[in-house]
């Protein structure tokens, strides 16, 4: 309606500015009117020039609709040429060589779409992350995450040195980590890990509890003390408090041993035999 108000009123105008140009036009002098004459075939081409070009302006002034397409589930061959440019820091199959980065080999479809979205609104803070995801749309963060929900991350090593000292002394790191895994640490108020991410640390699909097994321990570290510290990723209505309540009865001991252990835990084959 705005479009065709803007119309009635150029064409106003227009008709306007027409009615004062014919009423100061010179009148022509009282007698018989000349007999109209043919153009000339170059006036004619000029003219029909002239026409084409008016109605291509016309034609350019107006706009292009682009309509956006619903989103649908993520497709993993899709994702898999979108994350190409992921390769460099998480590896060409999702398991990064570099416990700076994460490994993404695994990860549920919904929770990396919402961690990109984090990334590109800017409320989950990285340089990196929100340059690459600045350009990226809904369908192609539902791609690349059902692109690395199709890979398995690889199992890490546990660590098993001996603590010397302290409240678990004589104990190795990832025994402290496996107990909090397993059984919280109810005296600080810290909730069993299985709760939320399963007993081998997978998760679930959706996009709040993410899969653990295998992952970093340098980088779980890092993400742990951020939550242990009152860190939140998103905004307002949109922020997760969940893992700042859950760790900020953890020490640093605890958090080491906790993602150590993480490190090592994966799915047991269904093939091996029982000793």
């Amino acid at each position: 309606m705005k479009f065709l108000r803007i119309l009635g009123v150029a064409a106003a105008v227009l008709m306007t500015s027409a009615m004062a140009s014919q009423a100061t036009r010179p009148q022509p002098a009282t007698g018989p009117a000349p007999a109209p004459t043919a153009p000339t075939a170059a006036e004619a081409t000029a003219g029909a020039a002239t026409d084409a070009v008016a109605a291509d302006a016309t034609v350019a002034a107006i706009p292009a609709v682009v309509v956006a397409g619903p989103v649908v589930p993520g497709n993993a061959e899709a994702g898999a040429t979108k994350a190409g440019a992921c390769a460099a820091c998480h590896g060409l199959d999702g398991n990064s060589a570099d416990a700076l980065y994460p490994k993404l080999a695994g990860q549920h479809e919904q929770y990396i779409r919402r961690q990109l979205k984090l990334f590109k609104s800017g409320e989950r803070e990285n340089a990196i992350m929100m340059g690459m995801s600045a350009a990226l749309t809904e369908q192609d963060m539902r791609d690349i995450g059902a692109y690395y929900a199709t890979k398995k991350a690889t199992a890490g090593v546990a660590d098993d040195t001996v603590i010397a000292a302290g409240p678990n002394a004589d104990k190795k790191f990832y025994q402290v980590g496996e107990k909090i895994f397993r059984a919280g640490k109810p005296s600080a108020g810290v909730p069993a890990c299985t709760a939320c991410h399963g007993p081998t640390g997978r998760g679930n699909p959706g996009p709040s509890y993410p899969s653990l097994g295998g992952q970093h321990s340098a980088y779980t570290v890092a993400r742990l003390q951020f939550f242990r510290d009152g860190g939140v990723w998103g905004k307002e209505a949109n922020a997760n408090v969940v893992m700042s309540q859950a760790v900020k009865g953890l020490t640093d001991e605890e958090i080491q041993g906790l993602a150590t252990y993480v490190e090592g835990l994966h799915a047991a084959n269904a093939t091996a035999k029982s000793e």
